[in-house]
């Protein structure tokens, strides 16, 4: 079984994908499906969730057969055709000459479907599909990658890394998400070629990490970075974990990374950004806090890890919001081995957090990838489906203007008082107003 695009194209995408290529055929240009949709065709699914077309016409050819047109990559010969509603990426058959910046070629020339393919990164994202004849073409043995389960570069494999750098990392991703191999020489080739990595954007990291950490496998992915030797120039703090002993009677399942990789690939299908990087970034801080005593112990390595976290985040310029919440999932982590002690007030609180969902899935991925006690997990779960939410965090009895009522001048001592109360409240020991205001001035 291969790993299928969850989202499929509709019927009325796929029509409107098949009335571009029948407008370009009766302009007298070939044209044909290309890339990611037909490889899911090809591997039994009914495509991804996009359809790009190849065609032998040019971007003023293009341009000239359609209504609704943007030419979001004219030089390159890639134009966007609106059909039906639908954008459809529409790029004119190209080779590629030279190479400007490990992204771009110096120019193109237009050619034909088969030069077309040959520039292409993999082999199982060379093939074309012609929906008028129903017809799979395939000039680069992409159905015999997809038999043999292995991700090859087409032609040359330090050719096409060289060409953009960024496809070491999508070689990675494919690998597994399909539960492939990469093949011995485009496997040796990202290796030759992985300090090159820096040369591409942050941004274009980060965005393909993404996809890996929120698709099927990361553990895979994970592993296969570490392994092709990409993980160091980008992720160092990552690769660190490798060799990080830890505990065997609190982490059987071995070193810090081998934990962090199984974490990983113990996450709910589909998790969230916030989710996927905290798992992977969860027990960073603990090549850096490692002391052994009577033990090995990582003292505080979750506020260590939340700062470094942070850090990595930033330089892979995440989104404000995202760094925020792996942050504050990191440094909370631990926080669940307490949770069926807590005062009724405190765990409210603890139930409040905006990041708690995620909180309790890393939680059970965590626990899972060691010891595989779930106590804490079922507690927290329980108490989440018992609580209303106007319990866990209601609106305050009393406020500041009622402090500034009774004769106090603003200041540091306002919010001791008023969490004081507000945790008489969460305790369920005032339970209106008027018994709120009678516990602010007996404290006074």
């Amino acid at each position: 079984m291969y790993y299928i695009d969850m989202m499929q194209t509709s019927q009325t995408q796929f029509n409107s994908a098949v009335r571009i290529v029948r407008a370009l055929r009766n302009g007298g240009f070939e044209a044909l499906f290309a890339g990611g949709w037909v490889r899911g065709f090809v591997m039994g699914g009914s495509g991804g969730s996009d359809i790009d077309i190849a065609t032998s016409a040019a971007p003023e050819d293009i341009r000239r057969l359609f209504g609704r047109t943007v030419g979001v990559g004219e030089q390159f010969g890639v134009m966007i055709v609106v059909e039906g509603g639908e954008p459809f990426e529409v790029a004119t058959f190209r080779a590629d000459v030279g190479i400007k910046d490990g992204r771009h070629p110096e120019s193109v020339v237009y050619t034909d479907a088969k030069n077309d393919a040959l520039r292409r990164d993999f082999t199982i994202n060379g093939m074309f599909y012609d929906p008028l004849t129903e017809e799979v073409i395939d000039y680069v043995d992409g159905r015999r990658g997809i038999d043999e389960k292995v991700i090859k570069a087409i032609g040359d494999p330090g050719q096409r890394f060289r060409e953009d750098y960024l496809r070491m990392l999508r070689a990675v991703r494919f690998a597994a998400r399909f539960g492939f191999e990469i093949e011995e020489q485009t496997f040796q080739a990202i290796r030759d070629n992985a300090h090159h990595i820096k040369l591409i954007s942050v941004e274009r990291i980060f965005a393909e990490m993404g996809k890996m950490l929120t698709g099927p496998n990361p553990d895979r992915s994970l592993e296969l970075l570490r392994d092709t030797c990409l993980l160091k120039h980008f992720l160092p703090e990552v690769e660190n974990m490798s060799g990080v002993e830890q505990p065997r009677e609190f982490h059987p399942e071995g070193d810090v990374f081998v934990h962090t990789a199984i974490t990983i690939g113990q996450l709910p299908q589909n998790p969230s950004p916030a989710l996927a990087w905290a798992a992977l970034l969860h027990d960073i801080g603990k090549p850096v806090t490692m002391t052994v005593t009577d033990r090995i112990r990582f003292n505080n390595h979750h506020h260590a890890g939340a700062r470094m976290s942070e850090n990595i985040l930033k330089r892979l310029r995440a989104p404000n919001a995202l760094i925020d919440a792996v942050v504050s999932i990191v440094e909370n982590h631990m926080n669940f081995m307490n949770v069926s002690k807590m005062r009724l007030s405190t765990l409210k609180k603890f139930l409040s957090r905006e990041t708690i969902r995620d909180e309790l899935e890393l939680h059970r991925a965590d626990c899972l990838s060691s010891h595989g006690e779930l106590d804490n997990y079922d507690f927290i779960k329980e108490q989440l489906e018992t609580f209303k939410v106007e319990e866990i965090k209601p609106p305050p009895f009393v406020t500041g203007k009622d402090l500034i009522a009774l004769g106090l001048k603003p200041g540091p001592i306002f919010g001791r008082i008023l969490g004081e109360v507000y945790d008489l409240q969460l305790e369920d020991k005032v339970t209106t107003r008027e018994e709120a205001l009678l516990a602010l001035r007996g404290m006074l």
